[in-house]
């Protein structure tokens, strides 16, 4: 439905009415007080700012977000914003469309030409045409950038309609919630035109000259826009949010593209948080939120650039997360040993279990303690006492006697991690699943997400387009195992019933780590019981293990069973650590005469056909009446596992894509008929 809008935006102290019939009603309403809502919301900085110029693409966050963003942009090139069509739906009478242009778009009416009022329209073709898509967001679909006609210096502020509740928002003052910004707001540029934000942009990058906002070299802020245009237009359900100080400077950035946000649903229990970038001050300010997938490879779950490694900067970026997953908090989360980064999950993530990287721990022995005098001694005891130790009194003992035994009772480091040994010696952490992220073994290493595409020196714009090499390689590796996963059989090893029965549920990398614990069966020699509580046995098995210098030693691993509940744990704590049961725990499943792992014990995280059943959004039995956005989520998610299935094979292709025109044509039907 379209309705004519011929009224040019005059300031007025006044409110005044406008209507306009649609389909014989009558829609009132009321105009706000003019605003130039754009520079009070964003406070921006005295001087000359010029607005990148409308393109196709753009999003925003409501029609008055777009109404002001083109206003503005109007108001610096010369000329003023007149509403041409707007466009209603019939039964809501909620705006879906409309095209925005210059005041002197067409030409003066016939009887109104003889007025004395002085001619201004010169047809000019000068416009915007913008729609609501299926995100709930507005997007650009048209943009003609011409003028027939001189633009002024002098332009008198644009009236927008505007209800009390939209002023009210504008008129609210910042927080450190996360905030939808407004993609205009990421637009400005200096009059040089070079790209960059003005009071970001440096020659190089300096961390301690602007620690409260992102440092930019020339050229990056655009390069950041013309980035988040590009994903907007490819990716359907790319979502991304911008932080911006009060003097309008670029702070934070957050983004998840389609398939990484879909991985979230997956893959979201366990979250690494790799900071590498930011901590080891990095050209580019990254941090990377990665979980791991059902053939045990790393998957990227979300991208920041972060002005500093802050409380409020690592905060802002959790929050922004979690909108993206709809408030769906992490089991897990693994990060470094960073104040800022604990504040932050302990705000954000409460109910999560936070733990440090014994990976990260591990590699900064050699320069924490390097330069004392017994360091390879030292280092040994530490290395013992971390992996060998099965109990607490055990840790507890082995970090005494290297303290006491060495003289390091002052050393800083080995202080503050012994006060913090609850987040990281694993020890300690047999409560907590890590699903294989723990590197809780010797030689385990936890590599950064973009290691071999960003090294110290790499530029923002230039990692900009290794992002996207970086995620095809692992979208291809991911691709390439599942299809091997499904399309073939693991070779058998062993007689072992255990084998054969995940041989046909697992993916091949997990099947491959299972399958080497039930071969290790062989190397435990002894499992006898040890105590008896009415159903609860606990058992003891024997191991020979190689031990240093090549020589065998024998290890003792206390098992607890559980026949009526079909539980088994054992004191390693390998299913918790890697989720999958430990040689030691089906040493005693086979002592009892068991002869499949019970289903407890089998996570559907790493079944070959996981992604192929599994629903991630566990409410989208409840849908809402309302709520669009949870329609689109739910849709997108269970659409796009179509596709990941249809991408194996040509027959596969052909079937899914016929599914997607029935259902186009079925949903076309319905819409017939509220027609």
């Amino acid at each position: 439905m379209e309705v004519e809008e011929e009224k040019e935006a005059f300031p007025s102290n006044n409110d005044c009415l406008a209507e306009a019939k649609c389909d014989g009603q009558i829609l009132k309403e009321i105009n706000s007080e003019p605003t130039e809502s754009f520079d009070v919301q964003n406070s921006l900085p005295e001087g000359k700012k010029e607005f990148v110029a409308p393109a196709v693409g753009m999003e925003f966050e409501s029609y008055d977000d777009a109404y002001n963003y083109y206003n503005c942009y109007a108001k610096e090139a010369g000329f003023r914003v007149r509403v041409k069509n707007s466009w209603f739906k019939r039964n809501s009478r909620e705006k879906y469309g409309a095209v925005l242009c210059c005041s002197s778009q067409g030409f003066k009416r016939i009887k109104d030409v003889n007025r004395l009022r002085k001619e201004t329209r010169t047809g000019c073709p000068a416009m915007i045409r913008m729609r609501v898509v299926d995100s709930k967001r507005w997007r650009v679909l048209e943009v003609t950038h011409e003028h027939n006609h001189l633009l002024g210096a002098k332009i008198y502020k644009s009236v927008k309609k505007m209800g009390s509740g939209a002023r009210s928002k504008l008129q609210s003052s910042s927080d450190a919630e996360v905030r939808t910004i407004k993609l205009y707001r990421a637009l400005v540029i200096d009059a040089g035109g070079n790209g960059t934000l003005n009071c970001n942009a440096t020659g190089g990058r300096k961390f301690s000259d602007h620690p409260h906002q992102l440092n930019l070299r020339k050229g990056d802020s655009q390069a950041i826009y013309n980035y988040l245009c590009r994903l907007q237009l490819t990716n359907p359900n790319f979502f991304y949010l911008m932080d911006f100080t009060d003097e309008g400077c670029l702070r934070n950035v957050f983004w998840v593209d389609s398939r990484c946000r879909a991985s979230c649903g997956y893959f979201g229990d366990v979250i690494y948080v790799d900071n590498t970038c930011m901590s080891n001050k990095y050209e580019t300010p990254l941090v990377a939120l990665v979980g791991v997938n059902h053939h045990g490879q790393t998957v990227l779950l979300g991208c920041g650039l972060l002005a500093g490694e802050t409380a409020e900067t690592y905060t802002w970026l959790f929050k922004a997360w979690l909108t993206c997953v709809s408030g769906q908090y992490p089991q897990t989360i693994i990060t470094d040993r960073c104040k800022a980064l604990q504040t932050a999950i302990a705000e954000v993530f409460p109910k999560s279990n936070h733990r440090f990287s014994l990976s990260l721990i591990m590699k900064r022995v050699p320069e924490k303690l390097g330069g004392l005098r017994n360091y390879d001694a030292i280092r040994k005891t530490f290395v013992k006492a971390v992996f060998e130790t099965l109990k607490v009194i055990e840790f507890e003992a082995a970090w005494g006697f290297m303290i006491q035994h060495f003289g390091v009772t002052d050393h800083e480091w080995l202080r503050s991690l012994y006060e913090d040994r609850a987040r990281w010696a694993p020890v300690y952490l047999k409560d907590t699943f890590f699903a294989g992220l723990s590197a809780s073994r010797p030689g385990e290493n936890l590599s950064p997400f973009f290691d071999k595409y960003v090294h110290k020196q790499t530029p923002l714009k230039e990692f900009l387009d290794k992002y996207e090499l970086a995620l095809q390689k692992k979208h291809k590796e991911e691709t390439l195992a599942d299809i091997e996963s499904r399309n073939s059989s693991p070779e058998l090893r062993t007689r072992c019933s255990f084998e054969l029965q995940l041989s046909k549920l697992y993916t091949r990398e997990i099947f491959k780590r299972f399958q080497f614990e039930v071969e290790e069966m062989y190397s435990c020699f002894s499992t006898t019981q040890l105590h008896v509580d009415g159903p609860i046995i606990i058992f003891l098995v024997k191991e020979r293990v190689l031990a240093e210098g090549n020589r065998r030693e024998i290890r003792d691993y206390e098992v607890l069973y559980n026949r009526s509940a079909s539980e088994v744990r054992c004191i390693c704590s390998c299913f918790n650590f890697y989720g999958y049961l430990c040689r030691h725990a089906l040493c005693v499943l086979n002592f009892n005469g068991v002869e499949e792992v019970p289903s407890k014990y089998i996570l559907s995280r790493w079944k070959k056909d996981y992604k192929r059943f599994y629903v991630p959004d566990q409410g989208s039995y409840n849908v809402d009446s309302i709520d669009h956005m949870q329609w689109f989520n739910q849709l997108y998610r269970s659409a796009l596992q179509v596709v990941e299935e249809g991408a194996i094979s040509l027959d596969h292709y052909k079937v899914a894509l016929q599914a997607f025109e029935d259902s186009l044509n079925r949903v076309h039907v319905v819409e017939e008929k509220q027609d």
